[in-house]
């Protein structure tokens, strides 16, 4: 059984790259990847940067092939292989969930590069939806020596599940 849930999650750049930042869970920091425009207040679709705000922590995705399923207080959603994400700011679905055909557009979250096997979904431009304002701003799998993401927060898996033992519906992240 998971522990309480922490109130706040707190991500600040670090002293240096930009795209390198610090994730702090109650007495515990770890080192995580930011998007590779750093921390920006006025986040834009394919700018590559964290948007700076609060947000909730929506739902985790897991993906079952590549594990059993998580402890957490979070809801969840197996991810199927036709799970992706809307990153079309003309389409009514933009920055939402979608199924996708062999050779349908969107960022697809079952992944070989075992990035997305565990993905918080974090509220960035959800109510209001707003096109181009960014989409699929996630916490999910580092790559390797913590290389920059495409605007997500991402930290080593090991880390990761820790932190979602730690965390529920109540949970808010700060970023900046």
């Amino acid at each position: 059984m998971p522990q309480s849930s922490l109130k706040t999650l707190r991500v600040r750049a670090g002293s240096s790259p930009r795209t390198r930042g610090l994730l702090t869970a109650g007495s515990q920091t770890w080192r995580v990847a930011l998007g590779r425009g750093g921390i920006l207040a006025d986040k834009r679709e394919g700018d590559g940067a964290t948007p700076r705000g609060r947000f909730r922590l929506v739902r985790l995705w897991w993906n079952p092939e590549r594990g059993l399923r998580p402890v957490t207080r979070l809801p969840m959603r197996r991810i199927e292989p036709d799970d992706a994400w809307c990153e079309d700011p003309a389409d009514r679905r933009y920055n939402r969930p979608i199924k996708l055909t062999a050779d349908g557009a969107g960022d697809r979250l079952r992944r070989q590069d075992h990035l997305y096997d565990l993905i918080i979904e974090i509220s960035h431009n959800a109510r209001p939806r707003m096109a181009r304002r960014g989409s699929a701003v996630f916490i999910h799998v580092a790559r390797p020596g913590l290389a920059p993401t495409a605007g997500c927060v991402a930290m080593p898996k090991p880390h990761l599940c820790r932190l979602l033992n730690r965390v529920g519906p109540d949970t808010r992240i700060l970023i900046g």
